[in-house]
């Protein structure tokens, strides 16, 4: 929520940091896209979990950051599994990402759900967890996309998105992908203001 501050009040220029395009967003914001929105489920190495699709967290205990996608997404699956006579996911809040590498470690929770980015990170670093589900960001109906976001019509847009444009055709995106293990996160191209994530209601 500060970056947003600081972008609105003009003390930073733009503000890339794993914002994903919505509708509600594009109101007041340009956005440059420069990889998919993927999210990750990240649990101890070794542990046989594997998170597949909605119903796999049923009755486990997953933690996740609140106010998020990944929020939202995990709260309606269990919603869902619970419908269908699944147990509910247990839900643990953690704000801080690293909060959570103790608790995934001593078997406190059984995942953690975030930004594919950082679980992949912290999985090559640690070589104590390893991802066992990837989804996208924006549910199963819409692939969402993270973007460099300005204000709007403020004039900057254009050279961010022709910037990471060039890094697409001189290698240099991929190389950068490959270093932090999200090549599947890939964009052929960056766009400009993209469909986003519909208004929730």
């Amino acid at each position: 929520a500060q970056n947003f501050v600081r972008v609105d009040s003009g003390e930073a220029d733009a503000f890339l940091s794993n914002v994903t395009v919505t509708e509600e967003r594009k109101e007041k914001y340009d956005f440059a896209t420069y990889r998919l929105d993927t999210l990750a489920f990240e649990a101890k190495k070794g542990s046989g979990i594997s998170i597949k699709e909605p119903k796999d967290v049923a009755g486990k205990k997953i933690a996740v950051s609140s106010g998020t996608n990944q929020e939202a997404l995990l709260v309606k699956w269990s919603e869902q599994n619970v419908a269908a006579g699944l147990a509910p996911t247990d839900i643990s809040y953690y704000q801080n990402t690293t909060d959570y590498y103790l608790p995934l470690q001593s078997g406190r929770i059984d995942a953690y759900f975030g930004p594919n980015p950082s679980s992949q990170f912290h999985a090559k670093q640690s070589g104590e967890t390893e991802v066992v589900g990837e989804f996208s960001g924006a549910g199963d109906t819409l692939q969402g996309q993270i973007a460099v976001l300005v204000k709007k019509d403020n004039g900057l847009i254009k050279a961010i998105n022709d910037a990471i444009n060039h890094t697409i055709e001189n290698g240099t995106y991929q190389q950068i992908l490959e270093r932090w293990n999200i090549t599947s996160e890939a964009v052929d191209t960056s766009l400009i203001n993209p469909p986003g994530l519909p208004k929730t209601k």
